[in-house]
Order: C-alpha cells, then sequence, then structure tokens
C-alpha cells in the first residue's frame, strides 16, 4: 500500500449521503453528441467491448474532431452527459490533444463566476432596500379568493403564499413565478394585486404585446367585477380622447389597475400610490424598455410572469440569487391534448373544422407558407361554408394583425388560418382544435409550443399533425411525429424539446450571453459550475472532484445476453457509475433483479467495483491497481499522513479488494 493512513478510534463512519437522482440516459442514441467533463464535445458511436490480457470490459466510443476516438471506461460514464445546448447544426467537436476544451471551460467559468458574484451583490443590496409593508390578508380578500371556480393546485398555492410573505415584508419584492401557459400563473398575479388594492395602492401590469394587454384586461374586469376596483388598459384600441382620460384619473389615483404594453413606463404617466408592478413575460420587452424596469424594481414590489418552463436544476442553483416560484402541475381540470398524425385530405380537414364548431368552439389551423395562406383560407371556405374564416401572419401591419386576433379573441370568426405567430403568447380557451399543415417540416420544440394553445381549459383539445398525402417521411420526421403523438401525460416524454425549451428559459433568466455559454461547454456541466460559483461567492464549502482509476484484473461489465437494448444498458451503466453509497448499490442491485432477473458475476463484480470507487472519494485515493496478486492503492499527495479515517471505512475497503482478487 501507497502512502500511510492513521486509523482512527473502531467507531461507524459518518452516514454517507443519499445518492442524487439519476436522469435516465434512455433518450441517448448513437450519433448524438455528448459532453466529457475532460475532453469536451463529441459524438457518441455505441458501446464497445475490448478484452485486453483475457479481461473483458466495456466502453463508451465517442469520436473527436478529425475523427479521433476516445474509448471511456464504463466505470467513469458519470463524466459524460448528453449534450444539450446549442442546435444540432451549430454544435461544433473538439479536438483531442489540444487545450481548446481546457481553455474554453476555464474562460466559463471565470465569466459564470462573476456574473454569480453581481447577482448575489444585487440580491444582497437589495434584501437593505426598505420598501412598502403590506398589511395582512383582510376579510374581503378571503372571500375574493374563495370566488376563483377552480381547485387551486399545490405549486399555485405554494407561489401565491411565497408571493404574500414577500409582500408583507419590508424589503422590496422581486419575484419571479415560472409556469406553463394555462397553469395558473395569472390567478398568481390577480391576488397579489388584490391585496395590493386592499391598502389603496395603484397596481400597473406591464405586457409585451397589446392583445395580452387586452386579453388580461378581459379577465380582471371580470374577476374584480364585484368589488369596487376600476381597472383600465392603455392601448391603440382606446381613442386618444380615452387614452388622455385615463392617464389623468391615474394621476389622481382613480385608476386602481392600469394594463398596457411599454407605453405605461413612459415618463407622462403617472401613478402617484404606485405599489406594485407586474410584469408578464419579460423577456420579450427590448433593452431600453428593460433598463426603465430596472430602475422600477428598485423602489416598488415587483411580480414577473414567464410562461417559459424553468429547469428544475437550475431553480435550485439559482434559489439563493433571485426569489423564484415554479408551476410544474396542470391545473386538475385539464386534458392532455389528444394528438393525431395523418395525412392530410381534405375530408378530415372539413370533418374536424366542423366537430370542433358544433360544439360552439373554434380551430387554429396552421399554415407556414405566407404566399398561398390566401389560397388555403379559400379552401377551407369552401369545405366549411358557414365558418368565418380569418387570416393572420407576421407580413400583416401590426395593426391589422392585432385586429383580426382580438376579432378571434371576441368569438367574431370561427377559424383562424395562421402561421407559427401564434407559437406564444396566445391565450384562448374557446380554441380546442388545432390543425398543423406540414408538420412533418418542423421542429419537436415549435409542434409541443404550438400544440399548448390547444386544451387550455376544461375541455378536451385536439390536434391533428397533417403531412402530404403519398408522401414518404424522413426517419427524422416520422421520429419527430411520433414522439409528439405519443406524448399525451403532462410532463412525461418530449424530453428534447422540454429541454430546449428549459435553455431558452436559462437564458431569458440569465442573459443571452449566458446562454451562449451553455452552448459551448453543455447545458449540465454548466448548471454544475453555476453551483460551484454559486457557492464560493457565498463562501461554502465545494466538495472536491476525485477521478478514481480502478484497474483490476476482473471482467466487470452487462452481458449482451443479460440486458439485450443498448439503450437501456446505458441507463444501468449510468446508474452504477453514479453510486455513492452501500445504499446506492442495494437500490440498484434490487432493480437489475427485479427487471432482469438473477445477476450474472461481471455485473456483480461491476457493482462492487462503483462501490469501491465510492469508498476511494472518501479516503482520498485517486488510484488503485492490480499487479499479479498485490493490490497498490496511492492516495492523493497532498493528503497523504494527514487524512483520519473511520477504521471501518478501511476495513471494508480491504475485504472487498481482497474478495476482487478472487474474482476470476
Amino acid at each position: 500500500m501507497i502512502g500511510v493512513y492513521k486509523r482512527a478510534s473502531k467507531t461507524s463512519n459518518k452516514k454517507v449521503k443519499k445518492g442524487k437522482k439519476i436522469e435516465s440516459f434512455l433518450d441517448l442514441s448513437v450519433g448524438d453528441y455528448v459532453v466529457h467533463e475532460n475532453s469536451g464535445v463529441g459524438r457518441y458511436t455505441g458501446i464497445e467491448q475490448i478484452t485486453v490480457n483475457a479481461i473483458k470490459k466495456d466502453y463508451m466510443k465517442i469520436v473527436y474532431q478529425g475523427g479521433d476516438n476516445l474509448y471511456v471506461p464504463i466505470d467513469q460514464m458519470d463524466k459524460v452527459q448528453k449534450y444539450i445546448g446549442a442546435e444540432v447544426e451549430k454544435v461544433k467537436l473538439n479536438k483531442l490533444g489540444t487545450n481548446e476544451w481546457t481553455k474554453a471551460k476555464a474562460k466559463v467559468k471565470k465569466e459564470i463566476e462573476d456574473m454569480t458574484k453581481d447577482l448575489i451583490e444585487l440580491y444582497a443590496k437589495r434584501e437593505k432596500i426598505q420598501g412598502y409593508k403590506f398589511s395582512k390578508d383582510t376579510p374581503w380578500q378571503a372571500e375574493f379568493e374563495s370566488l376563483f371556480p377552480y381547485q387551486e393546485t399545490e405549486d399555485q398555492l405554494k407561489a401565491i403564499e411565497e408571493t404574500k410573505k414577500d409582500m408583507e415584508s419590508s424589503k422590496v419584492m422581486d419575484r419571479l413565478v415560472c409556469g406553463d401557459v394555462g397553469y395558473g400563473k395569472t390567478e398568481v398575479a390577480i391576488r397579489s394585486i388584490f391585496k395590493a388594492c386592499m391598502d389603496q395602492k395603484q397596481v400597473a401590469v406591464l405586457v409585451p404585446t397589446t392583445i395580452l394587454a387586452q386579453q388580461h384586461y378581459n379577465t380582471f374586469k371580470e374577476r374584480f367585477e364585484n368589488y369596487p376596483l376600476r381597472v383600465e388598459v392603455l392601448s391603440r384600441f382606446k381613442t386618444p380622447k380615452q387614452q388622455k382620460q385615463i392617464i389623468e384619473d391615474a394621476k389622481k389615483g382613480l385608476v386602481d389597475i392600469l394594463i398596457g404594453t411599454h407605453r405605461i413606463i413612459s415618463k407622462d404617466i403617472n401613478l402617484p400610490n404606485l405599489g406594485l408592478v407586474v410584469i408578464d413575460e419579460e423577456q420579450r420587452f427590448g433593452v431600453k424598455h428593460k433598463e426603465a424596469l430596472k430602475k422600477i424594481k428598485s423602489t416598488v414590489d415587483v411580480l414577473t410572469l414567464s410562461a417559459t418552463p424553468i429547469p428544475r436544476t437550475l431553480h435550485m442553483s439559482l434559489s439563493g440569487i433571485r426569489d423564484m416560484s415554479v408551476i410544474e402541475e396542470p391545473p386538475q381540470e385539464r386534458h392532455p391534448v389528444i394528438t393525431y398524425v395523418t395525412e392530410s385530405k381534405e375530408s378530415v380537414i372539413q370533418d374536424e373544422i366542423e366537430r370542433e364548431l358544433s360544439r360552439g368552439g373554434q380551430v387554429f389551423f396552421v399554415y407556414n407558407r405566407v404566399e398561398h395562406i390566401e389560397e388555403m383560407a379559400s379552401m377551407i371556405q369552401k369545405l366549411v361554408p358557414d365558418a368565418r374564416v380569418a387570416v393572420a401572419h407576421g407580413r400583416m401591419t401590426s395593426k391589422s394583425l392585432e385586429n383580426i386576433i382580438l376579432g378571434f379573441l371576441n368569438k367574431d370568426y370561427d377559424v383562424l388560418v395562421c402561421t407559427t405567430i401564434i407559437e406564444t403568447g396566445m391565450d384562448i380557451s374557446n380554441a380546442n382544435t388545432m390543425i398543423i399543415y406540414d408538420a412533418d417540416k418542423m421542429g419537436l420544440a415549435q409542434l409541443y409550443q404550438l400544440r399548448g394553445r390547444v386544451g387550455r381549459s376544461s375541455r378536451q383539445g385536439y390536434a391533428y399533425l397533417l403531412y402530404e398525402k403519398d408522401k414518404t417521411l424522413s426517419e427524422i420526421a416520422e421520429k419527430r411525429l411520433k414522439a409528439i403523438r405519443e406524448f399525451t401525460e403532462f410532463g412525461s416524454g418530449f424530453k428534447i424539446a422540454m429541454r430546449d425549451l428549459e435553455i431558452r428559459g436559462a437564458g431569458n433568466i440569465l442573459g443571452s450571453q449566458q446562454h451562449g455559454h451553455m452552448a459551448v461547454i453543455g447545458y449540465d456541466l454548466y448548471v454544475k459550475m453555476l453551483n460551484d460559483a454559486i457557492k464560493k461567492v457565498k463562501g461554502e464549502p465545494i466538495v472536491e472532484e476525485i477521478d478514481v482509476e480502478i484497474d483490476l484484473s476482473v471482467n466487470a461489465y452487462i452481458p449482451d445476453n443479460y440486458i439485450k437494448d443498448e439503450l437501456i444498458k446505458i441507463e444501468m451503466y449510468k446508474k452504477i457509475a453514479s453510486i455513492e453509497n452501500k445504499e446506492d448499490m442495494l437500490d440498484i442491485q434490487e432493480e437489475l433483479e427485479d427487471r432482469f432477473s438473477d445477476i450474472p458475476k461481471p455485473v456483480q463484480t461491476l457493482l462492487t467495483i462503483a462501490y469501491i470507487k465510492s469508498l476511494c472519494k472518501i479516503l482520498k485515493i485517486e488510484k488503485i491497481r492490480q499487479l499479479k496478486d498485490e493490490i497498490l492503492l496511492v492516495p492523493i499527495t497532498k493528503y497523504r499522513t494527514k487524512q483520519k479515517i473511520g477504521y471501518n471505512i478501511v476495513t471494508e475497503l480491504e475485504e472487498l479488494l481482497e474478495k476482487m482478487c478472487k474474482v476470476k
């Protein structure tokens, strides 16, 4: 044995923390991009078994720039993550044997640390600013909330409670509420608005588009109709005379809730009793307006709503920097959208439009070719003569577009033939059928967001993904359509598209520069660096990663006759490589026996080696090497002779290694 250990008294070793939840690797396929923490971005080409000196081991093969191969031992699979970052066509492979990856990581690490420092300093400053301390809930508040016609979800109630707690404290609130559209963010805002009004404070509700302003106005008018609160909206749909009157009344404190686009943060608009600002989709505002918002945020309570999902890992990382509530549960009355993938036929289009109209609903017909959109609308009009058909696309003037969408919102039209401009920000609960033409030409994330426009109420939503008749779909298009058809339950499957959306969400919170860093090193490594940076700035200990190299003359792999499917095999290898304690090992052992029957010797050996590795991390041993019947243990240089180790751990390691020597 190399190095000297000081054995402590015979006391049981401290319980090792429960292993982190393993993310499924089932969506990793041959040809996908991966990130190796030490070597960078490469392309995964499968698992290869290599025999050296009659010892069989499986390796993960990764190809890098120039065709160089890296064979990663299966027990080091925890160093490899599926690459999630830039769009596939923009991914650049790293080159082995150069320092470009080390440089890229160092650069990103420094910039993450700088950003984290700034964010934490800003957060600390905000904690010290004295704001208005709102009163506890009034009896009216309780009565108002009891009139909400739906059952709140647990996430929703938690977000409401956190927001109220912020408002009742003396610090200035700056809370972000994230959640998919229709998951109840608006109700969180409505209750906080009512609370502010109960203290005679005015509220400004800032939205990115005139249509959203009108939607919020309609919702708020309905919710507040039984209470003496005046709700107004400033938009182009009001005459100049009406706008002037609203601005004057707001200055006199006669308007309780003012809704509008960036117009309401203009210098000529003054709300003397402003106590709360609600911002919907802040990332959709320009730089100039964001600067104006920063000034507002330093003096009054601000509640920001975002419909872009935020990854749980990022949410946890940022919890000490940004006050954030995440709503992940869909409302109880929501039904998953029933999705059909079929050839494009006039009979299908006609039947589905007529079916939706017969139940008093409306239809989105997504057609992404602007040059032929009018022809498509005419065809639909002929198929369903009684339908009121409207057209909407991005080349129309903003005024014409808004008038059409507002008309659809007010049920003046039955069918909206439109491009993908409706992808985000549209909330029309009466439109519950969507027909997407040439769906095979769209990306997964785009299809997901489009389909999210329907099924937003208690009424069942339907989506029809059409492709040209007699057309042979490409393999990618077929997989894409199959994936979205199979994605029926909320929050299940569909990992790639959701992760793509989550990365957009991460970019929205941290800024476009950080989004670029995610593209360079991949999302998972970025979050790991961010966690370390936050701990460093806060002065918390960072758990040092120890790379343990184990070279034993034993067969340790999963035989093909035990697990045939390579994707499932990868998933199990990933789990085994992430073992952190005995409990983890026993859990995985139980899972293997349950799913695949009795464990063969090479698999049991693999589990034991993974557990040995976890003990080596505690003992600060970086290398174990077998030389005939002897085993050398090499401790990390800086820990030699200093480390006090529990007697039981050392004994257990010795017993396991002795056992390994006997394995053939």
